[in-house]
């Protein structure tokens, strides 16, 4: 499992320093003066900028690692399709090698039973029978005998060549059998090359499962590191909407201090307006119980509309 310091150094992702942020106390937002406001909403806007840049870098990180993921994703099941594809043409493959091995097996079976039929596997072959005539035609002619063993003699000498004459017969008619046999062992071989095809076709889908597994696992880790990186944006994202709260609120608090400062100046005006007006009577008043008024006198009456 990957760790933010490790995503931190592998994609040179610059760290988020706390020391770097800038604090706003209740009491230097109520109780300090407008230039340290000034100066403190220049600080928390220059380090929401800094912020939002951060974040802006991490965000970008984040969705080329979702990207990649999603790359590996698509190229995991890239890998899944084609090694089903694959094992479709397998199994196929594999029907069709049954089929063909148990129409093999069957044709064998006939040929055993034909070879039954004609007895081919069975009994003393042609030349075991010709010796054993041989031999007993020798006897015949060497030997002096009585008329019944010279009859049951050649009684075993017919039987052993009509023997031999079945035996010569059957091998001389085994066309079939051979076209059989053929027939059997080309199906056998065709089966084979089935064979053949499902141990290559199988050979091949394994490595594509294997290559989904790797995609997948690769997936896996990019995300782990997507999710870091997800992490390390919302940190910078809540530090800037943090410094983003506090200037907006030194700003509120700088109108405040505006709009009182301009309440004092206006009550200062209507002060001194009244001051005025007071002391415009009382030159008037001066002037009408005949007293001489100066140039600066006769300026106050006018200001004040009394002249």
């Amino acid at each position: 499992m990957v760790t933010k310091e490790e995503v931190i150094e592998q994609y040179d992702i610059e760290p988020m320093n706390d020391a770097d942020n800038v604090d706003l106390s209740e009491d230097d937002l109520e109780n300090g003066s407008k230039g340290q406001l000034i100066k403190r909403a220049g600080q928390l806007r220059d380090r929401r900028n800094e912020l939002n840049q951060m974040a802006s870098e991490r965000a970008s990180n984040r969705d080329d690692l979702n990207a990649k993921t999603r790359e590996k994703v698509d190229e995991a099941q890239e890998h899944r399709e084609k090694r089903d594809e694959l094992n479709e043409q397998v199994q196929e493959h594999k029907d069709k090698r049954n089929e063909l091995n148990a129409e093999a097996n069957e044709l064998f079976d006939e040929v055993e039973e034909l070879k039954g039929d004609m007895e081919l596997g069975s009994g003393k072959s042609i030349e075991e029978l010709k010796e054993e005539i041989e031999e007993l035609e020798f006897r015949q002619q060497t030997e002096v005998l009585d008329a019944e063993d010279e009859r049951e003699l050649i009684e075993k000498i017919d039987d052993k060549r009509e023997k031999l004459a079945e035996k010569k017969e059957k091998v001389d008619d085994t066309s079939e059998l051979d076209d059989l046999v053929e027939e059997a062992e080309e199906v056998r071989s065709e089966a084979s090359k089935h064979h053949q095809k499902v141990t290559e076709l199988a050979d091949k889908a394994q490595e594509h499962h294997n290559q989904m597994i790797e995609a997948y696992r690769e997936a896996d880790d990019i995300r782990d590191e997507a999710d870091e990186m997800h992490e390390l944006f919302v940190e910078a994202q809540e530090a800037a909407d943090r410094h983003h709260e506090d200037f907006v609120r030194v700003q509120k608090r700088l109108r405040e201090l505006d709009k009182k400062e301009e309440e004092e100046r206006k009550d200062e005006r209507a002060e001194k307006r009244e001051e005025e007006k007071e002391e415009a009577e009382e030159i008037y008043q001066k002037f009408k119980e005949g007293e001489t008024l100066d140039t600066e006198d006769l300026m106050k009456l006018q200001k004040t509309g009394l002249l």
